[in-house]
């Protein structure tokens, strides 16, 4: 449980910067700030998929509650345009509280304590919030006006005269936001609603003019919700695209208490051996953030198909994300069959040798501009199949495992092609395909044209791969063992004296920028030499090593660039061009310590040495998004979290290393 008292919640600066999120498995989520303020577009109680995992929709914005006793108390937080902060019911909050994901609030009112629990049901677009009165010498009227909306998630609403439909059900509201739109409900489980339709214009969204977005939001309080509680006594209230979701407030949180402890049951306990105070709780704490992205992705002959939300509160699945981060979400934490059923679903979405970048939210067909997703869903297989010995699946998938091979020697889509030397060469101008893919416009920052070096340190590890599931299904090897031979000769044009190139034979030579790309030529298995032939010599591995630790290694990540460079970026912020200019320019990346912890084990075999490197970043639980972690870092102190506050490849990271470092010691 991760509690905090009046030293966050009562200082609105602190306590609007912390936030939370909930999930429902199904691409849906709730998430807000522990003082209640609206800071992001993407911030609601229920944003549900309408096309899941994607067509994520904001259904449900808030409610704001009024106490009255002897006395009226808001529990309400709202920044208005105009710079006001009215009401400021932050100030009555004594405490918040994580228990497992549900986040939970308690308000003092007078000599009353009222709690505030959120959670959702799983597999369900429903989100519940249960009011509970702890404590009060007498009874209280608790108010609740509910905040709607119907828009697309990315966006923002002006009212203008949108006239949403409504209609009194039994134990509530039906919401219709236009003739086509899906409907979905407001319920609780005592008093009656009474219906409204007043615009609650101006909300000041301080994160997103940060990002230099449109920062007015508008919402519609369609009902009214007025009941008198006496202690012991509780409210629930459900926001839901279901009309007839579970109204009994204990059995309904008994569901996502008991997924939750079934979830945390079947993983592996840790080894009593560690000594650097990444504790148990914590492990706990990131298992239940690890199954957050897991969430469903039916495709045909695969009903129960599985993928990966990249990252809270505005990405989708993303085929690079979704197969660095499979051995941390899945295998990590003792849940092969997940893993299984991920490689399954995306070979179904396998299309010239390539694996789609991304899932657009308002497109059917997938996109396919990356070179690196592929290449990452060997190293998957890899790890699932040393986890489990699963020769059945291998079997299946093997010939599009061969298949991808044979495309990459002959040339797929955006220049990608096996060259003479071994390497892989990929990239065409106004295209990005590796994972610095940040582009305005037409302007690609970071375009590495030529022969990225984790690109071939991926394609080395591929084929020994290929080896190796060959040897086990008794299909030829000699051909991969060659390609890799080769590949294993030609990255040596990489090392550049003190530490290796980026990017070799682009249109303007080398690339010579002290990046961390390179550590995967050392923290990847077979390239860094755990079955023999690693790409680097133990030297070079060492002095990399040592240099990206010096000048890339932050508390919560490494730097995408060193800051001697001439184009580093410090800071993460303002808008589209500012901040896509500085997101791989400078900007520390949390997932990048999982590759950096494991190369300095396997140079310097110190299993002390490397988990204190992780701690820090598990302390990021406590900020940011409270019980996950975040996407990116400042490059510069403090390292102030900015991006995604929660994301998948940065828990699967922590989850991956620190597993591995667990096992290390058995």
């Amino acid at each position: 449980m991760l509690t905090f008292g009046r030293e966050l919640c009562g200082d609105l600066a602190t306590a609007e910067t912390r936030e939370w999120l909930v999930t429902n498995g199904i691409g849906g989520y709730a998430a807000g700030t522990v003082a209640g303020v609206l800071t992001r577009r993407y911030h609601g109680l229920l944003v549900a998929p309408l096309n899941p995992p994607l067509g994520r929709t904001l259904l449900v914005t808030k409610l704001d509650e009024t106490v009255y006793t002897d006395r009226y108390y808001s529990l309400t937080t709202n920044r208005w345009v105009d710079g006001s902060i009215n009401p400021q019911g932050y100030r009555l909050m004594e405490s918040f509280r994580l228990e497992g994901t549900t986040p939970i609030w308690t308000f003092a009112l007078g000599d009353g304590l009222l709690e505030k629990r959120i959670w959702m049901q799983p597999r369900e677009n429903t989100t519940y919030v249960r009011y509970y009165l702890q404590r009060a010498s007498a009874s209280i009227e608790l108010s609740l006006k509910a905040l709607v909306n119907y828009r697309d998630y990315h966006s923002n609403t002006q009212a203008r005269n949108w006239q949403m439909q409504t209609e009194r059900i039994p134990h509530g509201v039906a919401i219709h936001g236009f003739v086509e739109a899906v409907p979905y409900y407001l319920l609780s489980n005592r008093g009656e609603f009474q219906l409204h339709h007043d615009w609650y214009q101006g909300f000041e969204l301080a994160l997103e003019r940060y990002r230099g977005l449109n920062n007015v939001d508008d919402h519609l309080c369609v009902a009214s919700l007025t009941v008198e509680l006496s202690p012991g006594d509780s409210l629930l209230v459900a926001a839901s695209t279901v009309r007839d979701p579970s109204l009994d407030d204990k059995a309904a949180f008994m569901v996502r208490q008991t997924y939750e402890q079934q979830l945390l049951f079947q993983t592996p306990a840790l080894s009593k051996k560690q000594d650097s105070g990444l504790t148990s709780k914590a492990w706990q704490q990131l298992l239940l953030a690890a199954d957050q992205f897991v969430v469903d992705r039916p495709v045909v002959d695969e009903p129960d198909g599985k993928t990966v939300i990249a990252g809270y509160p505005w990405f989708g699945d993303w085929g690079r994300d979704t197969m660095i981060s499979l051995p941390g979400l899945t295998l990590a934490t003792g849940r092969p069959q997940i893993a299984r059923t991920i490689i399954r679903t995306f070979t179904h979405y396998l299309d010239q040798g390539m694996l789609p970048n991304l899932f657009p939210d308002a497109e059917v067909i997938p996109e396919y501009n990356t070179v690196d997703a592929i290449l990452w869903y060997f190293e998957s297989v890899r790890a699932y199949y040393a986890a489990t010995g699963d020769d059945a699946l291998l079997n299946e998938i093997w010939p599009e495992l061969a298949a991808v091979i044979d495309w990459h020697q002959r040339g797929t889509r955006y220049n990608i092609h096996l060259d003479s030397d071994g390497l892989v060469y990929a990239g065409e101008p106004g295209v990005q395909l590796t994972w610095m893919d940040a582009k305005v416009g037409d302007w690609v920052v970071t375009p590495r044209i030529g022969k990225p070096i984790e690109i071939s340190a991926l394609w080395y590890n591929a084929l020994r791969c290929m080896e190796q599931f060959a040897g086990v299904l008794g299909k030829p090897v000699q051909d991969y063992k060659t390609l890799a031979q080769h590949t294993l000769i030609g990255f040596q044009r990489f090392w550049q004296g003190a530490y290796c190139y980026d990017v070799l034979d682009g249109p303007d030579g080398p690339d010579g920028a002290m990046r961390p790309n390179q550590i995967f030529a050392i923290s990847l298995p077979f390239a860094g030499g755990e079955a023999g032939s690693p790409l680097l010599a133990p030297d070079q591995q060492r002095a990399v090593v040592d240099l990206c630790g010096r000048e890339l290694l932050t508390s919560h990540g490494l730097r995408s660039l060193t800051p001697s460079h001439h184009q580093y970026v410090g800071m993460y912020g303002g808008d589209a061009l500012q901040r896509d200019g500085a997101y791989h320019q400078g900007t520390a990346w949390g997932w990048l310590l999982g590759p950096y912890v494991q190369a300095h084990f396997r140079v310097y075999n110190d299993v002390s040495h490397a988990r204190t490197l992780l701690g820090p970043l598990v302390q990021h639980l406590y900020g940011g998004c409270i019980g996950n972690l975040g996407e990116i870092f400042d490059g510069d102190a403090p390292m102030t979290p900015r991006g995604c506050f929660a994301q998948a490849w940065t828990v699967a990271e922590v989850l991956r290393i620190w597993r591995l470092l667990d096992e290390s010691e058995d």
